[in-house]
């Protein structure tokens, strides 16, 4: 930094005078202010101040001193009649003068405010030393206001020039450039992560307007079909149906949240029913794999599934003899198998099978495919428990009847929410699963004797 000598200051003048302008009279001598040319007191605080306002004055004392040398110049030429060309120009070139010094004053005037600035920090962090916090870094501006060679200057009368090379750089530091630095801010929440819930899409969808699904199931076939001389009696074949009803269960459930923190968090209530629509989902492929039937629960697939049961004569050792061996179970039961559904952890353990040699039996690395396995699509999900499995024809096991969709209501009408300022949200879903031939999935664990 290079503080600008007092002759510098006359220099500056002369470019913001009209070209070829040179001060005379009074104005002559108060081209460069007395106030430039003394020596500025540097005192503790409030000095910047005092020296401002001494500055104000001054520079207000030269402004009047120029008005009136050309008010009275055009006074005078006004009253002789007779205004000569060499008055109008003096008067002119005085009021142009004043104008530049107005200019200088401006400009000056914007240096003490910041010289103003820088010390009223030095205060601010002095104060703050002295409440027995740490002390904070110094900005440039301290730095420079307390350099000895810039004291050495100004006692010496400004003369010459000075460079002050401040050893404290602006950082992020709190009292450097700190303050200005805000953090970004990312208003869409992160929610938790969502398990993947792929058992519905294997199923027959359909709807209903009833509580009740009732459905009519084969459960006899006597096939007396055989050849028969002319003339002779046609065998006698026997078939039988039953009546079953699917019943129309509700999933549900209830968060409850302030009024405040609706009206202040304009995402929250979106958020909360996405939550309530992500957990009725949750229980329904819970439901639908392995609800047991008993009170408001669904009669889920695993339940009704036919139990695994491995043939004699034929290899039985690893998980994928094991999942072969059951989908020859759904062959054999007159049923062409279109899925296997298994926990992830066991998928894994298929993929990861080698050889004596190290070499993966089946899963490659290298490569990024559908899971599939013995030419059919393979889903693993959570909703399996780790060691269970189950393979069949999913389309014609079994069919889900939507009652009703997702549902999410607000309501304040719920126990003593009204006067508390609460409101209750409830997501709600009704559905029905007709489990029509059981014998079309089997399901089994990876427990080898």
């Amino acid at each position: 930094m290079k503080i600008m000598k007092p002759g510098a200051a006359q220099a500056a003048l002369s470019q913001v005078l009209p070209k070829g302008t040179t001060p005379k009279g009074p104005a002559a001598s108060l081209t460069v202010p007395k106030a430039v040319i003394g020596t500025p007191r540097m005192e503790a605080a409030g000095s910047v101040d005092r020296l401002l306002a001494d500055v104000k004055a001054e520079l207000g004392r030269i402004g009047d001193d120029v008005r009136r040398t050309a008010e009275d110049a055009l006074r005078q030429a006004r009253a002789s009649g007779d205004v000569s060309a060499e008055v109008k120009a003096s008067a002119d070139k005085l009021l142009a003068e004043f104008h530049a010094l107005s200019g200088a004053q401006q400009k000056l005037e914007g240096k003490l405010e910041a010289l103003e600035t820088r010390n009223l920090d030095l205060e601010q962090a002095v104060a703050e030393g002295g409440r027995g916090r740490a002390s904070a870094a110094m900005t440039v501006g301290q730095e420079v206001a307390g350099d000895d060679s810039l004291k050495a200057y100004v006692a010496g009368g400004l003369q010459g020039s000075v460079v002050l090379r401040p050893k404290n750089a602006i950082t992020t530091a709190t009292g450097s450039a700190g303050g200005l630095i805000w953090p970004t801010e990312e208003r869409s929440p992160i929610g938790l992560p969502r398990q993947r819930l792929p058992v519905r899409a294997l199923l027959m969808q359909a709807t209903t307007d009833s509580n009740m699904v009732r459905y009519a199931r084969q459960t006899k076939r006597e096939n007396g079909a055989a050849m028969t001389a002319e003339g002779a009696a046609a065998p006698v074949s026997s078939y039988g149906w039953s009546q079953a009803d699917a019943p129309v269960r509700k999933i549900t459930h209830v968060t409850h949240i302030s009024d405040e923190a609706l009206a202040d968090a304009g995402q929250l209530q979106a958020e909360i029913d996405g939550e309530l629509r992500y957990g009725l989902d949750l229980e329904e492929e819970a439901q639908i794999l392995a609800g047991d039937g008993a009170g408001q629960n669904l009669t889920g697939l695993i339940t009704v599934a036919t139990a695994f049961a491995a043939p004699a004569g034929l290899p039985d050792e690893t998980r994928i003899d094991r999942l072969r061996l059951g989908l020859l179970q759904v062959a054999l039961a007159n049923f062409a198998a279109n899925g296997i559904t298994l926990h992830p952890i066991d998928w894994a353990a298929i993929e990861l099978l080698k050889d004596a040699q190290g070499r993966y039996i089946f899963g490659n690395p290298n490569e990024q495919a559908t899971p599939r396995l013995w030419g059919l699509d393979v889903i693993p999900t959570l909703s399996h428990s780790a060691g269970e499995w189950m393979c069949g024809n999913f389309q014609m096991a079994a069919t889900l009847y939507d009652r009703q969709e997702h549902e999410v209501l607000i309501s304040s009408e719920h126990g003593t929410n009204f006067t508390d300022g609460m409101k209750t949200m409830k997501g709600s879903k009704r559905l029905a699963l007709a489990n029509k031939r059981p014998a079309a999935l089997v399901t089994g664990d990876f427990v080898f004797a």
